[in-house]
């Protein structure tokens, strides 16, 4: 094992986590925010990266592909809010129902065949594999818009609402809030920007596959525990929304890093999503251990308070 190419694959791995990151944000917006298990994101991942590359292919250049992956992936989302709220789907099942749905819809896309290239060679690709410094410094640009433009959205009337919504949905029924309204708008803007970044790691890897989002709600998930643990432990409290999500493309990022450094030991590729469990797993269980143990020291601390105190 050569510590010189740990190194010098770590480019690549921040430029594919910063990637996934913008695919985590999605993530964040539904099991964050909205509280909603969407498990669509898998489909509508892989339904950006066909769109983008059937549209480039086409003629249309790679940032109006990107658009409409964004506008495909709403309808994605569209898609599951309807089978949740008006159908009365159960918010697991209606996310798989639409996984399953767009599986055939990427295939029809993509006029049945599994995958489809993309060279950059041919065309302009705003990222690509080829060019990483040029698709860190682009995909970081990205991210950053992202972030804004989500942090000004959840500060208006509307994304107050699913804020609320996802906080109590009680209580916000009962202050007028169509809450059935919030989460159909929360699931397509969060498939749309799964979407978008299916299209964007298609231009970056030269390709789009049928099977390119399976798993990608765990990564999505491994990158939102991931940052928050690292957040609350370098920040504490002073966590507030868009450091948030800040730190979960920062999350994404460690995630890569950490799957790089796993090929790099030559631990068999088999076991890569044992690995991404165990990791998600881990840091999902962090926080409830680190409540534990502090509950521990505070009955502890009573109660030798007490014996003090009935010693005196």
């Amino acid at each position: 094992m050569n510590i010189g190419m740990l190194f010098q694959a770590m480019p690549g791995n921040v430029a594919q986590g910063i990637i996934w990151g913008v695919m985590a944000l999605g993530v964040f917006m539904t099991f964050k925010i909205l509280d909603f298990a969407d498990l669509s994101v898998d489909g509508s991942f892989a339904t950006g990266g066909a769109v983008t590359v059937v549209l480039v292919t086409s003629g249309w250049s790679s940032p109006s592909a990107l658009v409409m992956a964004f506008a495909v992936g709403i309808l994605a989302g569209l898609a599951t809010g309807i089978l949740h709220t008006l159908l009365g789907i159960p918010d697991i099942l209606a996310g798989i129902l639409t996984q399953i749905a767009l599986y055939s819809v990427n295939l029809n896309i993509m006029s049945g065949a599994a995958n489809m290239a993309l060279s950059v060679n041919q065309y302009n690709l705003l990222v690509s594999l080829r060019y990483i410094s040029r698709t860190i410094l682009v995909a970081s640009g990205i991210t950053l818009v992202l972030i804004c433009l989500m942090y000004w959205y959840f500060g208006t009337e509307q994304g107050s609402a699913i804020r609320a919504t996802g906080t109590n949905p009680a209580m916000s029924r009962a202050q007028g809030i169509n809450i059935s309204l919030m989460k159909v708008i929360a699931l397509s803007l969060s498939n749309g920007i799964v979407a978008f970044s299916g299209g964007l790691l298609a231009q970056y890897q030269g390709f789009a596959d049928i099977n390119m989002g399976r798993g990608a709600i765990v990564i999505g998930l491994a990158a939102v525990i991931i940052g928050e643990v690292i957040g609350h432990a370098l920040i504490g409290k002073r966590m507030n929304f868009i450091v948030r999500m800040l730190f979960v493309v920062i999350g994404a990022i460690m995630y890569y890093i950490a799957i790089g450094i796993v090929l790099w030991l030559r631990m068999p590729t088999n076991n890569l999503k044992l690995f991404t469990a165990v990791i998600v797993a881990l840091f999902l269980a962090v926080p409830y251990l680190k409540d534990k143990a502090n509950n521990s020291f505070a009955k502890a601390g009573r109660r030798g308070a007490a014996y003090h105190d009935s010693t005196d």
